[in-house]
């Protein structure tokens, strides 16, 4: 195939040998299966994005450390320089997830080096040495199910001992490799301790997982291991080998805001489908 642009310096600076073809195609980036010697491996090149999204990503660039004061002040008032700045750690942000997870096992793609907007990384393989599925695209008994919901709370649960959130986890980012579960897409990982939406994200991951998995193992649903690893982590507690039974028991006297605020967001999002139904159905009449 003809080589992309943004993959020919890798070509010529001899960190890859040959394109082999595309993996997939997002607003963020695109992805390609590539040799390098004898290795089959991925290359993710990053898309610019456009101010629109810029907006939507700053819930998840709070808490993050920059290089410098000038940079910080900068992308908080969201200048020329801000945006181009936030750009460069938007990018980086999952070079550094990766490495720093990989580093504390949990099982994401091997990071093989960053190289001017260009990631390279380990290729998810299937047992067949196909590109891995997706987790929303494959059909599981009820005990694999329960399996993948134990080793992807697992994995959540690692992350946050690291202290990182995925913010973004779901069936669509979560590949199902020959040995199991492997998460991606990383660039959205947020601080758990410095991001004030952070707990509300852990919860949309959890649920995210819960919920895919659910459709074959349905008692999923009755756990609540996301306010599990919370209240452990707030309390310094939580660690890589803590033992998880998704049993938490509420404090009714208690206010929660983050539950408030989510059934907002809910009731908003539920609001807009049904005037998309309601003008869809009004179109075809």
């Amino acid at each position: 195939m003809k080589t992309p642009a943004g993959l020919q310096a890798l070509i010529d600076d001899g960190v890859i040998d040959e394109v082999l073809r595309p993996l997939k195609s997002g607003k963020e980036a695109s992805v390609y299966v590539v040799r390098s010697g004898n290795e089959v491996r991925c290359a993710k090149v990053y898309k610019d994005m456009a101010q629109r999204s810029f907006q939507q990503r700053v819930q998840y660039q709070e808490g993050r450390k920059v290089s410098g004061s000038r940079q910080a002040r900068a992308m908080g008032k969201a200048s020329k320089y801000g945006r181009k700045e936030a750009e460069a750690a938007w990018k980086s942000a999952e070079v550094d997830a990766l490495y720093q997870l990989a580093r504390a096992g949990v099982r994401v793609p091997q990071p093989y080096g960053y190289f001017g907007g260009v990631l390279v990384m380990e290729l998810v393989t299937d047992a067949d040495g196909c590109s891995a599925p997706r987790l929303g695209e494959v059909e599981l008994s009820a005990q694999t199910a329960r399996d993948y919901h134990r080793f992807l709370i697992r994995q959540i649960a690692c992350m946050l001992c690291e202290g990182l959130i995925h913010g973004d986890l779901s069936e669509y980012n979560v590949l199902v490799a020959a040995d199991g579960p492997v998460i991606i897409d990383l660039p959205q990982a947020v601080s758990a301790a410095g991001n004030n939406a952070a707990r509300t994200m852990l919860r949309r991951d959890v649920g995210n997982i819960t919920i895919s998995l659910s459709r074959f193992a349905p008692e999923l649903l009755d756990t609540h291991y996301a306010e599990e690893m919370w209240a452990l982590f707030a309390q310094g507690e939580l660690r890589p080998d803590s033992e998880l039974t998704g049993h938490f028991v509420f404090d009714e006297g208690a206010v929660d805001i983050d539950s408030v605020m989510q059934s907002i967001i809910d009731a908003r999002e539920e609001a807009v489908i049904r005037q998309q139904g309601r003008e869809a159905a009004q179109a075809e009449d």
